[in-house]
């Protein structure tokens, strides 16, 4: 069943209602959207676990049989829409329980309106679900409380919630209206981590080429973009030609494989053995874990952890059964503009003085890919160019300790309406050092480059570019046997490393672009605003790293 039109409405109604009522954060919406999710599926899980528990003629113990303490006196007495009123029974101790049963969704998301429902779900369902998160594999429910205490509001968005027919809906549905919640997400969060469009994720994931027996690590997950992308992208690489299907996704076509071809065994390495992840957000993780289960990833675990200021020594990597020798695939798009203490950060990512966010996580992802691992990082443009010492020590390490295959030059934008930053994508492997690095231009990504940058246009270089990717040996023999003088007319080219350590390892496609002098004077003017805003933003960080330096100077 694909994701469709109504229940796009239902989730705009959800956002109106809660908005509307006083709930204007959008994060604290999708997360709270995340544990009624939560709520309702587990009930579909238990009796599909009773159900297989019986044919296979084994005991099971549903989640929801014996009785619950309250653990608040008022819910003993509640209004019940079908039964009248619902009493609690009292044990001899005095303490007042009442039937598991009534944690069933079904028991109470339809019965119960107004305060009672508040009441009941902010005292006992919360804490009933939150002792079963608990004894799971990763404890999705920890600290989780209810955000939404007007009644009216909880009433209609669990109303419109159980409307969705959820347990009806295949994982890619499930996904897909999960996505759509997560799209109202329209803000930077502290550390200046963004929402990255999920076009360029597919792009990303689609040019490194993550395959079936690979571990895939992203240790900045958000709300694990990246993860699904590769997740969806096995997939379809193991899919017989009746088992692709076409599904929209923002405005455009994609296809999507149903993994036909996929063993037993191959599936369980999927779904048990592939996917890793981190986040220091609480509320990110969560999102994230519930973006994966939705999909049929229950079992991925994503850490609530800073990566920049703690490290695991090999029994807590065992313990968290992490692969020891590192991973095959790291994709992220680390926080951008966010600084750590520097009395905070980890001697393993330390880079100079700097306490930069974006240098010291491209730095942790270096160490993090095993030997012949690759890497796709999104990067704001000043690391690719960025004059401070710590700048430049980083990039000679990715050069000459790294084997740097392509940048792949985003218009500014792409984060719109997060952020109008310039950005890139670095793609490199641990393995040997660099020879030739691919630039590849993007001016047109498919979106129009406005404030929303959500309008779906025709124009699209991002495939010929993944193609020039994808046969980098030929366009290197192309780009070799060129002549010099006469114009370039291709939205890729080369620089070698002889080239890039005379320029202080400068990585930005701009410094190397094959210019004639007709082409110089007519330049896209958006890629000129571009550039000079980054350099802005660059000029404007090494300003304030100054200021912070002088100021620790004269506190000593």
């Amino acid at each position: 069943m694909p994701l469709t039109a109504e229940m796009r409405r239902s989730i705009d109604q959800i956002r109106d209602y809660l908005f509307g009522g006083g709930y204007p954060d959008p994060v604290s919406n999708a997360e709270q959207l995340s544990f009624l999710f939560f709520f309702y599926l587990l009930e579909t899980i238990d009796d599909e676990n009773a159900m297989r528990a019986k044919t296979l003629n084994e005991p099971y113990t549903s989640m929801f049989s014996g009785d619950w303490p309250l653990r608040n006196a008022l819910n003993a007495s509640l209004p019940s829409a079908r039964e009248g009123v619902l009493t609690a029974t009292v044990l001899q101790t005095g303490t007042s329980v009442i039937p598991r049963s009534r944690f069933r969704w079904s028991a109470w998301a339809t019965d119960l309106t107004g305060d009672a429902l508040v009441h009941f779900v902010r005292d006992e369902v919360f804490p009933f679900f939150s002792e079963i998160g608990a004894a799971g594999a990763h404890d999705f429910m920890r600290g989780a409380r209810l955000g939404i205490s007007e009644p009216t509001v909880l009433s209609q968005v669990v109303r419109l919630v159980d409307g969705l027919g959820l347990a009806d809906a295949d994982s890619d549905t499930k996904g897909d209206l999960f996505e759509h919640v997560l799209r109202q997400i329209r803000q930077a969060g502290e550390l200046g981590q963004f929402r990255t469009p999920r076009h360029i994720i597919r792009r990303i994931v689609e040019m490194v080429d993550p395959t079936i027996g690979e571990t895939i690590y992203d240790p900045a997950a958000g709300t694990a973009g990246f993860l699904v992308a590769a997740y969806n992208h096995i997939r379809l690489a193991h899919s017989s030609p009746d088992a692709i299907l076409e599904a929209e996704a923002d405005g455009k076509l994609l296809r999507r494989g149903l993994g036909d071809k996929l063993t037993a065994e191959e599936l369980a390495v999927l779904q048990n053995k592939t996917f890793y992840g981190n986040d220091v957000d609480p509320k990110m993780v969560r999102l994230a874990t519930m973006n994966l289960t939705l999909r049929g990833l229950a079992n991925v675990r994503i850490l609530q952890r800073n990566v920049l200021t703690s490290a695991l020594d090999d029994a807590k990597k065992a313990e968290l059964d992490l692969p020891p020798e590192g991973f095959h695939v790291v994709l992220a798009n680390p926080p951008f503009s966010g600084r750590v203490d520097k009395d905070r950060i980890i001697d393993d990512v330390r880079v100079g003085t700097t306490s930069s966010t974006e240098l010291l996580f491209l730095k942790y992802m270096m160490d993090s890919l095993r030997a012949e691992g690759r890497a796709a990082v999104v990067v704001p443009e000043g690391v690719l160019f960025g004059s401070t010492t710590a700048h430049k020590e980083l990039r000679r390490q990715l050069v000459e300790n790294n084997q740097v295959d392509a940048v792949l030059s985003l218009p500014g934008g792409v984060f719109q309406p997060y952020s109008g930053v310039k950005t890139s994508v670095l793609f490199f492997r641990k393995c040997g050092n660099t020879e030739h690095v691919l630039f590849l231009h993007v001016e047109d990504d498919g979106y129009a480059p406005d404030a929303n940058h959500d309008r779906p246009i025709e124009a699209d270089d991002l495939p010929r570019l993944a193609q020039a990717y994808a046969q980098r040996e030929t366009s290197l023999a192309r780009w070799e046997a060129r002549e010099p003088e006469v114009e370039w007319g291709e939205k890729w080219w080369f620089a070698d490393a002889a080239t890039l350590r005379a320029n202080d390892f400068n990585l930005s496609a701009a410094r190397y672009r094959p210019l004639t002098e007709a082409q110089a004077e007519h330049r896209n003017p958006r890629e000129l605003v571009d550039e000079v805003i980054a350099l802005e933003l660059e000029f404007a960080k090494e300003m304030e790293n100054l200021r912070i330096l002088l100021t620790e100077r004269e506190e000593e």
